[in-house]
């Protein structure tokens, strides 16, 4: 068999020339005008296809989809609770009593987190409400309710704006925290304990601890952007100055579908924290 003899490099650009562009067949990269539109009909067509197929299936996604409340609430059936003052050290408040620097930033942590709650600024921007009942008719839904600072008593600031830090009987505030949809059975109410009995009273604002239905249930950010939490102020009085830290533990009561005691969840419908008062 005769060796193949090797093209020159002319012959090889003018064959690619030819690829590129015949002139005798009115071939392009080797298809004529009417094959390269049909394959460009084709893949019009596909990709119309595909590109309305998933705008399609995302507009029948969306339609499931409520822009006020997840689709899926299922991870957290039962709020955690928070306190307020937080130390950067955790939950452990520690201060001299006749030191104001020791305790200026647990009160200027009060005074930011009470802000909202002014009762100039609720009345402004919040709704009075009916005790005892849940807001659930149309109207409601975009109104929250009222919760005024001065129903913390003692403990909101405005009589005493140390909120009892500068006589040793600190105040704390506890929150549940939010989820949409949320309705508590019952009674709820924040009931806190200490593990050293001895010499330990506990104050409760509003009484009792107890936390009104007429705030839930909650839904959400868009339709109740004014929303206010309600709050529980603990004001811890002790006979005198702690030479070791007093753990608290605060819990939610009086509902039956709020839990308080999941091990897998120590934040979950309860929480623990440390107070210790020097001289």
């Amino acid at each position: 068999m005769a060796k193949e003899e090797s093209k020159t490099f002319g012959q090889t650009l003018a064959d690619w020339k030819q690829f590129i562009y015949n002139p005798r067949s009115g071939e392009v990269l080797g298809r004529t005008a009417s094959s390269w539109a049909l394959i460009l009909l084709f893949y019009l067509v596909f990709y119309g296809f595909l590109a309305g197929l998933f705008t399609f299936t995302m507009w029948v996604m969306l339609q499931t989809l409520d822009d006020n409340v997840p689709k899926y609430r299922d991870r957290v059936s039962s709020p955690g609770l928070m306190i307020s003052p937080k130390s950067d050290s955790g939950l452990d408040i520690d201060f001299r009593r006749s030191d104001p620097k020791s305790y200026k930033a647990y009160v200027d942590a009060l005074d930011a987190f009470l802000q909202p709650y002014n009762d100039s600024t609720q009345g402004a921007k919040n709704v009075l409400c009916t005790p005892g009942l849940y807001r659930e008719d149309d109207e409601s839904k975009k109104k929250a309710c009222q919760f005024n600072r001065t129903m913390l008593g003692q403990c909101s600031g405005i009589d005493d704006t140390s909120y009892g830090y500068s006589n040793g009987t600190p105040c704390v505030i506890v929150k549940m925290n939010r989820i949409i949809g949320l309705k508590p059975e019952g009674n709820p109410s924040i009931n806190c304990t200490s593990k050293k009995d001895d010499g330990v009273q506990l104050l409760y604002f509003p009484d009792y601890g107890k936390i009104d239905l007429m705030y839930f249930p909650y839904y959400g950010k868009k339709v109740q952007a004014t929303y206010a939490q309600p709050l529980v102020a603990v004001k811890i009085t002790t006979s005198n100055a702690t030479k070791e830290g007093i753990q608290f533990e605060c819990k939610i009561h009086g509902s039956p579908n709020l839990k308080n005691s999941d091990d897998r969840d120590k934040f979950l419908g309860r929480i623990t924290f440390k107070v210790q008062i020097r001289d």
